[in-house]
């Protein structure tokens, strides 16, 4: 008996330990590196580039000059630490302007257009090893808008718009030739997603079709020259809808499919779905490996509300899919790049709603179901109705394994960031032991959840963005043009303007980075 009484000693004690274990807080982000440029919003713009493949990053700041109308170009490169690395004037041709910025490897692209000829492009590439800087001009005669720029074995993939249809231009830097590929040539308004795989060397596109009651996917993987290598459809049985997707990175022997799906009305998303397309199909064309997952039926979708009345919406779907019936969601939904993790995938999206300004009012149907019908998430190519924002609400992560099934999910409830443009606000960064930290900065502030896959964690984590490393007392009067990225390994990068007061002496206007680092 006396064993006995020791054993359960010794087990309450265990218990007691893993939950002690579990409910200790993460220790918050530290900011260990921090660069300061002396440049104004108003008379400077930077794009910043992260280069995980050498833990630097690159910055492309045009300045305005007083005494010329034309603004002057340079790269400049800082290692991890955030000291200077490499410095490089770039002489971009009066008539251009600053469209579009990538890399890949340590190798920076950006695209310029001219603003006196329509068509006109202007690429500069700048190897951030060596510092060799080319550039070229490329006549396209037919490029109005350009939307996006990938890098894939040195050549540029640029998502344009020609005669009301999304297309790919391909420029092909090593012989300064371009083309258009027919094989992605879609009428506006489009949804499309594009992987360019610097592993594979494939460039995979994710396309999504409609004929105004059910939609698909059509799944096409291209080499990095242009050349189409496989076209297939990813398609349900039943009264689901597909309606856009993301591929997974990487290791060719797996590819998986995952994105949203919809109850006839592709404005809104029901839930996730996943296929993985190594499976193969069925004698009808249908997907083997296609599994989807009802927003009602995750773990933490409906974090943002009581328990109770999450409880009675589940309990009122059953009784739905006892008649036959489904409860019908309306999410909009805007899904991130799947990345690798822990020999799966994880996959971040974003809920947000449109809300539409007109004069300075905001309209008072902006939420109402049907008011904005055909809107694309992706490229939307269409004036808008009025003014409009994006408020962000949530990010839902979540984690599957190589063949769809999904291992766990949790949410990251936001404080209703509003945006002029669709974008991704949450960053995310795989973090050791299987956990991942999403961030997003508001103002001074940056907002972090520590996610260790489906268990409960604060929501409400945030620290000060520092104006300097070294504790002196300073305050941060206003920071804007604001930004964040995912650096390398569990590092983010934060970047904006901001105005600095000293507890004494002169305040200072500056452009910073800051080193965001999580253990």
């Amino acid at each position: 008996m006396k064993h006995s009484y020791v054993l359960l000693l010794l087990c309450w004690l265990g218990g007691l330990a893993t939950t002690v274990a579990a409910q200790t807080p993460d220790p918050a982000p530290t900011q260990p590196a921090r660069l300061e440029l002396d440049l104004d919003a108003y008379e400077s713009d930077v794009h910043v580039v992260p280069m995980p493949e050498d833990s630097s990053v690159v910055l492309l700041v045009e300045k305005e000059q007083r005494t010329s109308s034309r603004s002057e170009f340079s790269f400049q490169k800082y290692d991890y630490r955030l000291h200077a690395s490499r410095h490089q004037v770039l002489e971009v041709p009066r008539e251009y302007e600053f469209s579009q910025i990538c890399a890949e490897g340590t190798d920076v692209y950006t695209l310029f257009r001219s603003q006196s000829t329509p068509g006109k492009l202007w690429i500069a590439a700048f190897d951030t090893r060596t510092g060799e800087l080319g550039t070229g001009e490329f006549d396209t005669k037919l490029v109005r808008s350009v939307h996006d720029l990938k890098a894939l074995g040195g050549n540029l993939f640029v998502t344009v718009s020609l005669d009301r249809h999304l297309t790919i231009l391909l420029l092909d830097l090593h012989t300064a030739q371009f083309r258009f590929l027919p094989s992605v040539y879609e009428p506006m308004p489009a949804t499309l997603s594009f992987l360019a795989d610097s592993v594979t060397k494939r460039a995979e596109f994710v396309l999504s079709e409609s004929n105004g009651f059910k939609s698909r996917l059509q799944v096409k993987q291209l080499s990095d020259q242009g050349q189409l290598l496989r076209s297939e459809f990813v398609q349900a049985e039943s009264e689901r809808g597909l309606i856009a997707a993301q591929l997974s990175p990487g290791d060719s022997a797996a590819r998986l499919l995952a994105g949203t799906y919809t109850l006839r009305d592709a404005r809104y998303s029901q839930g996730l779905f996943a296929a993985d397309l190594t499976a193969g199909t069925t004698a009808t064309g249908q997907r083997r490996s296609l599994r989807f997952y009802d927003f009602l039926n995750l773990k933490h979708f409906f974090d943002f509300m009581k328990p109770s009345k999450v409880a009675r919406m589940r309990e009122r779907n059953a009784r739905l899919k006892a008649e036959s019936r489904q409860k019908r969601l309306h999410y909009r939904v805007l899904m991130h790049d799947m990345r690798p993790f822990e020999g799966g995938y994880v996959l971040v999206a974003e809920m947000y709603f449109p809300r539409y300004l007109y004069g300075n009012t905001y309209s008072p149907f902006a939420y109402m179901p049907g008011y904005y019908p055909g809107y694309n998430p992706r490229y939307n190519s269409y004036s808008a109705r009025g003014n409009e924002t994006y408020r962000t609400t949530q990010a839902l992560v979540c984690s599957f394994d190589r063949h769809g099934n999904l291992l766990w999910d949790n949410s990251f409830l936001m404080e209703d960031v509003e945006t002029t443009t669709l974008q991704e606000v949450v960053r995310m960064q795989p973090l050791p032991r299987g956990r991942v930290a999403l961030c997003y900065l508001d103002e001074e502030k940056l907002r972090y959840k520590i996610i260790d896959r489906a268990l409960p964690s604060p929501n409400d984590q945030y620290v000060l963005l520092a104006t300097n490393t070294s504790g002196l007392k300073e305050k941060s009067v206003n920071v804007q043009q604001t930004g964040l990225q995912a650096w390398y390994g569990s590092r983010f990068v934060a970047y904006g303007y901001q105005d600095v007061r000293p507890e004494h002496g002169e305040h200072r206007n500056v452009f910073f980075l800051n080193a965001i680092n999580f253990q």
